[in-house]
């Protein structure tokens, strides 16, 4: 009984396969493709087959394009990747010129160190100066793309 059943499944596989297509026209001249014809138009009966004629790949030229998909997903992979540690570092770097900023705007003295490592202290002209830069720096830095 089960050796009749898988006969009649294989032997329907091909039955299947050899679908037919239905195309018509309809009355405002719309192209309608069906597997069923058109019960109100005439409909031209298309004979659609997978035949010898049709190319069928082989199992290389299959794992190649499958290879090509995967290059392709790990590609796509790298760059996102490679933008979201882009996005990072535009954040820190934002975050640093904040801090930056910061330091020069609460007041206070603010030194800096020459050559020879000893502390300079900036005139209240000088820290003005490095409010204006760190203030380009911020800005420059945490602009939305």
């Amino acid at each position: 009984m089960k050796r009749f059943l898988l006969l009649a499944c294989i032997l329907a596989v091909p039955a299947v396969a050899q679908a037919q297509l239905y195309k018509w026209v309809d009355k405002d001249g719309r192209v309608t493709y069906s597997d069923q014809p058109s019960p109100a138009q005439q409909s031209k009966q298309l004979n659609v087959s997978p035949g010898p004629g049709t190319p069928q790949k082989s199992a290389l030229e299959l794992d190649k394009d499958r290879e090509k998909v995967r290059q392709a997903e790990k590609d796509k992979s790298k760059v996102s990747d490679e933008a979201a540690k882009k996005a990072q570092a535009d954040q820190e770097n934002c975050n640093r010129a904040k801090a930056a900023l910061a330091t020069v705007t609460a007041g206070g003295r603010i030194a800096t160190y020459d050559a020879k490592g000893e502390p300079t202290f900036l005139t209240d002209e000088q820290i003005e100066a490095e409010r204006v830069k760190a203030q380009k720096t911020v800005d420059e830095a945490c602009k939305s793309p």
